[in-house]
């Protein structure tokens, strides 16, 4: 068998590797990239707009301060309002991002309710976490139960805008529960007591997902705070990894279940979800070199190290460093080092939040100076930090990503079927030569 595989590995090698001339002379977007990093346009969304160029007077394209917009709302803009109201957005949010407008108070009272109501878990659907699910890798876990609760479902291939919505709104509401479940289960498998509580009406989203978890009434700065995160993944544009796969597997006509899943399965690549455990590990890393956190000769020496291999996981990449749309900065990453920094002071970690700043700055001069253009912190630098003051065990770093990106996937699944268009992009064959058969016995 193990000659078996290396001859496969050997032959992949040789055969399915393409050389960067064959892709300039046929003009390939690798990566449904253009040669200026920028995506190739594949479809129109009235969802997310993420800005981080903006043209000049001659046409061309320049690096600009970054900007989201939900449904063509400022983020920054949504999240003072909500802030100056003292209450919680996610659902908010939600609503915006599925219909294009803002609730007003009854709307939002309505749909609030509505997902209260889808919040718990039925008998049928806790037993899926409990009996049949393996819960030792979070990802693998809520992936599974996604995909099995079409079975929960008296029709899980609908394909009407009411029908999808229905779905849409289940799996939304009832995604907090399954992550702070599959957790628990997975706690009491390895010997630990059983908690699963039952979420509480009158609470927000964020606060049930921090009462699921721990079983505890959490501080209102705390919910707040994982509010806000919540908020800032909710949705990023229909060209982010994640988003694309639920639109192209929705496109297809899949259900409701099968897309979502596959929008989890995407995110499960380090690639693109796992970011703030790599920044997590990192900044361990760094803490060993740098004993003095006000040092930043010894931090800019331990970042040099760590671009040219010599220090990390040796692979050269800062992590948390860099966006492929933003530039200049992103903007959810502002957001949350200003809402955060009181946080910080409550929980005695000021220090290492300052440390965080320091990395941040030193960082985007060291990468920008190399690479000659604007390198700024994304939001997943600064989200593994807070999640962790928070108590909240690194493996659910990508599942608390998914469930507030699951509003995103809903609102661009339903964008997806209106449009009703199948996605089939083309690939070039790398070559127009026809191999000559040779029989096996002369082979």
């Amino acid at each position: 068998m193990d000659n078996v595989l290396q001859k496969i590995e050997e032959l992949t090698l040789a055969h399915d590797t393409i050389s960067p001339e064959v892709i300039k002379a046929k003009n390939v977007k690798l990566g449904l990239r253009n040669a200026d990093g920028t995506g190739v346009v594949a479809g129109i969304t009235t969802k997310g707009r993420v800005v981080g160029y903006k043209k000049n007077a001659e046409g061309n394209k320049v690096p600009t301060e970054g900007k989201l917009y939900y449904s063509g709302y400022d983020i920054e803009k949504l999240v003072e309002e909500i802030h100056l109201r003292n209450g919680f957005g996610y659902d908010e949010i939600v609503y915006l991002l599925l219909t294009n407008e803002l609730p007003n108070e009854e709307d939002l009272g309505s749909f609030t309710d509505a997902m209260a109501k889808r919040r718990p878990l039925n008998k049928q659907e806790r037993s899926i976490i409990m009996g049949e699910v393996q819960n030792d890798n979070q990802m693998y876990g809520l992936h599974s139960v996604v995909s099995h609760l079409s079975r929960c479902d008296a029709h899980p291939d609908a394909i009407d805008i009411q029908g999808v919505s229905r779905q849409c709104l289940n799996l939304i509401a009832k995604m907090p529960t399954i992550v702070a479940y599959n957790y628990n289960v997975s706690r009491f498998r390895s010997g630990e007591d059983l908690r699963m509580v039952r979420p509480k009406a009158e609470m927000s989203t964020a606060e049930n997902f921090l009462y699921m978890l721990k079983g505890e009434i959490p501080d209102k700065i705390e919910a707040q705070l994982f509010d806000l995160c919540m908020i800032l993944h909710a949705e990023h544009g229909g060209g982010n990894n994640s988003t694309f796969t639920v639109r192209t597997v929705s496109s297809s006509g899949a259900n409701t279940y099968m897309a979502i899943a596959a929008g989890i399965a995407s995110l499960s690549g380090h690639l693109h979800g796992g970011a703030n455990e790599s920044v997590m590990k990192m900044m361990k890393d760094l803490k060993k070199y740098v004993k003095d956190w006000n040092d930043e000769k010894a931090i800019r020496a331990y970042l040099t190290d760590v671009v040219e291999g010599r220090a990390n996981d040796r692979t050269g990449k800062i992590y948390g460093l860099g966006h492929a749309v933003y530039t200049h900065s992103d903007p959810r990453a502002i957001i949350l080092m200003r809402h955060a920094r009181e946080f910080t002071k409550q929980k005695g970690s000021l220090d290492e939040f300052l440390l965080y700043e320091k990395v941040d700055r030193i960082a985007s001069e060291l990468l920008s100076e190399r690479k000659g253009v604007p390198i700024k912190a994304n939001v997943d630098f600064y989200s593994g930090f807070i999640y962790k003051l928070m108590g909240i065990p690194q493996s659910l770093f990508t599942p608390i990503f998914a469930m507030a990106r699951v509003a995103g996937w809903s609102a661009h699944r339903l964008e997806q079927i209106v449009q009703g268009k199948i996605m089939r992009p083309a690939y070039l064959a790398a070559s127009e030569d026809e191999n000559h058969y040779t029989k096996l016995i002369e082979r």
